[in-house]
């Protein structure tokens, strides 16, 4: 068997995704993500130039081989746009293994861990009384499990509050727009969100917030402990992590359970926190961690040191990296929980797919492979739109953690 074309799909059904194709000698085809929020055109680029004209006679079966080929072949190892690009060429290559199979791709991984996959989704408001009636609203969809962002006084406008309620999409402009942060505002504030929600739901809900790297070490430990009483699921990205070391302070002054991870592309760069117990869920995903075959080594190593994992689900990801996370998470011994924001009805359309939603869990669905397809034909109705992700600046004008 052997791979006889592959190519690269741009498309922009509301937001720009990348898709890779992979054909065979036997009529059975693949696809992987490689959306890179942002950035997509250089991944694209990547593929098209360096990493398809290797592919052409090898045997698609012989993923973990052509894993390696890719990633040790190259003398510039990781990042983002190269491990994004593995990963959707190693996504396609899962989906047509398990093609051939004729089993969905959970069985292949391994069978089934649990019946169901338990997904969080995005409420948030203005102010505390309009972000906690957007968690009732989410609990009223069955959710079990909801983030809960809210505007701080002070700031026109803030992380994860939007007009949308259903489909926040940060990268909102052809240049970037620019944010004005303050830390002092936001730490004053939030505990008071997460109380009013406490007062009005109790503690039946998982709650979960994200800082997204806004603050110190010191900060972060500082609203971990104020937020001890509200028993959050998880704080997510509470300090950019580059520096997998801070974390350590982090967990020497609050039990709040933490997250990070999403912009992870391998497994150095949440090693120090997975061995050391900094985190407690690692939130990398197929798509930005290189793929299936990368990510199983993430979760292992997660496993044998109480992490759990949270894959990261915003709509930057496309349905193809959706469909493959969710049979990695029936999967993964390790699962802890994973994020849930729906796509448009455009985007479902061009990536009809086989999982569903019910009562607070998703569904991979029992179709060979991953589950998605991509209808190309439509695909080519929406062509790429240049959009970026906004910039911070502290209120001196400091260009700040976005």
């Amino acid at each position: 068997m052997k791979i006889t074309a592959a190519k690269v799909i741009v498309t922009c059904p509301g937001r720009n995704f990348v898709t890779v194709k992979i054909e065979t000698d036997e009529g059975v085809h693949g696809i992987g993500d490689a959306t890179l929020n942002g950035r997509e055109l250089a991944v694209a680029s990547y593929l098209e130039d360096h990493l398809i004209p290797c592919l052409i006679g090898r045997d698609p079966r012989q993923s973990e081989d052509i894993w390696h080929y890719l990633y040790r072949g190259a003398y510039w190892r990781r990042g983002p746009v190269t491990m994004s690009a593995i990963a959707a060429i190693d996504t396609a290559l899962w989906d047509i293994k398990a093609k051939l199979a004729d089993m969905p791709l959970y069985q292949l991984l391994g069978g089934a861990s649990r019946s169901g996959v338990m997904v969080y989704g995005h409420a948030n408001g203005r102010d505390i009384e309009e972000a906690c009636d957007e968690v009732a609203r989410y609990r009223e969809m069955g959710y079990h499990a909801i983030r809960a962002q809210c505007g701080i006084p002070g700031l026109d406008s803030t992380y994860g509050v939007s007009g949308d309620k259903l489909f926040y999409e940060p990268a909102d402009a052809d240049l970037p727009t620019e944010n004005v942060w303050s830390t002092e505002h936001y730490l004053r504030h939030v505990p008071k969100l997460f109380e009013a929600l406490r007062d009005r739901f109790g503690f039946e809900p998982h709650l979960l917030h994200d800082v997204h790297h806004r603050l110190t070490p010191i900060e972060a430990a500082r609203l971990g402990k104020d937020l001890e009483p509200y028993r959050l699921f998880w704080l997510e990205d509470a300090v950019p992590a580059e520096n997998q070391e801070a974390f350590r302070t982090i967990r020497q002054h609050t039990t709040t359970p933490l997250a990070v991870g999403e912009v992870f592309n391998s497994l150095w760069d949440c090693k120090t926190l997975i061995e050391e117990g900094l985190v407690d869920y690692i939130r990398a995903t197929v798509v930005h961690a290189g793929g299936v075959t990368h990510l199983r080594r993430i979760a292992d190593l997660a496993a044998l040191n109480h992490v759990r994992t949270g894959c990261h689900g915003a709509t930057d990801l496309s349905p193809v990296c959706m469909g493959a996370a969710l049979h990695f998470d029936l999967w993964v011994p390790n699962f802890g929980i994973q994020e849930y924001m729906r796509h448009t009805e455009e985007t479902d359309a061009v990536f009809p797919h086989a999982y569903t939603f019910e009562n607070g869990y998703l569904y991979p669905g029992e179709a060979p492979g991953h589950g998605v397809d991509i209808d190309e034909d439509l695909a080519a109705k929406y062509p790429y739109q240049r959009a970026y992700l906004p910039v911070n600046r502290l209120r001196d004008g400091t260009i700040w953690h976005w």
